[in-house]
């Protein structure tokens, strides 16, 4: 009967992803976007302080650019570890170019509990190809499985989602499956009501999964998502503005604005360990 109280308590429960900083967003794009390990710790862990349960987390070099650098990823994983027990999600595509061993490292090395899994090669930007060849996918998979770290899997347009399920058969991806729909994405899908209801309906009946718009969509996207049971992920990564023409102060904004919502619709937002419990994670350190 605890158990079965417990399953029902945390249906009612929302998971707030954070990704506090991402590949694209600058300084000029927005003077608030941290962008050094100090700075993304720090904003971790005021997001973390006002109620997001997950940190999904990007590094950049000394010059602003993104970058797969092993030591960046450790110093900036070891100070949010040191101020909070946030749910860490590592990215495995810090941009464009890096070779697979440079994608992999990070998670292998600092076992976050979650990592990016994009399942599928695009056109990226309209200017590049962001390479995700079935090789990758299956050896990347495979070395997950092996550290037991849950693949996040980054669906960018509706065959992304039928490659994890063809994953799935072949055991290289573990049921149940976690999903993380991104819409707007120059070259994927487009952030639209409507594609987020059609991309709900090819999911398997024992996946979870959350969603975000990019850029002036990421609010119609969120609202959406909550009515139809999702989780969610906000942050600047994916939006530089709070309101039209108005820069977000911080990443903080963002889940403040999350948790209202999760809150109008009778909902509560998930603490990290009850993120953990939704997605069947282990608790690393």
């Amino acid at each position: 009967m605890k158990n079965r109280k417990a399953l029902i308590k945390l249906k009612n429960k929302v998971m707030i992803t954070v990704a506090t900083t991402g590949g694209y967003t600058t300084k000029e794009h927005n003077p608030n976007v941290p962008l050094t390990p100090v700075e993304i710790a720090e904003e971790v862990y005021k997001c973390y302080q006002a109620g997001a349960a997950i940190a999904h987390i990007h590094v950049r070099d000394d010059a602003g650019n993104p970058t797969m650098d092993f030591e960046k990823f450790k110093e900036t994983v070891g100070l949010i570890r040191e101020k909070c027990d946030i749910v860490i999600n590592i990215t495995t595509s810090g941009g464009t170019g890096f070779n697979d061993d440079e994608r992999m490292k990070p998670f292998v090395e600092l076992l976050p509990e979650i990592a990016s899994y994009d399942c599928g090669t695009m056109n990226w930007q309209h200017t590049t190809v962001f390479e995700n060849n079935p090789l990758f996918l299956e050896k990347l998979g495979k070395k997950m499985q092996e550290v037991n770290v849950k693949p996040e899997i980054e669906v960018f347009d509706p065959g992304m989602l039928y490659n994890a399920l063809y994953y799935a058969k072949k055991g290289i991806l573990t049921e149940p499956l976690h999903f993380q729909f991104v819409l707007g994405a120059p070259g994927g899908i487009a952030a639209t009501v409507e594609n987020l209801v059609y991309l709900k309906s090819l999911l398997p009946e024992n996946a979870t999964w959350s969603a975000f718009g990019i850029g002036k969509e990421s609010t119609p996207i969120l609202m959406t998502t909550l009515a139809l049971g999702g989780h969610v992920r906000v942050g600047m990564e994916d939006n530089s503005y709070l309101f039209k023409g108005q820069l977000a102060k911080s990443n903080v904004e963002f889940v403040e604005r999350a948790k209202t919502l999760i809150a109008e619709l009778g909902k509560e937002v998930a603490t990290p360990d009850e993120a953990r419990a939704l997605l069947g994670l282990t608790k690393k350190v």
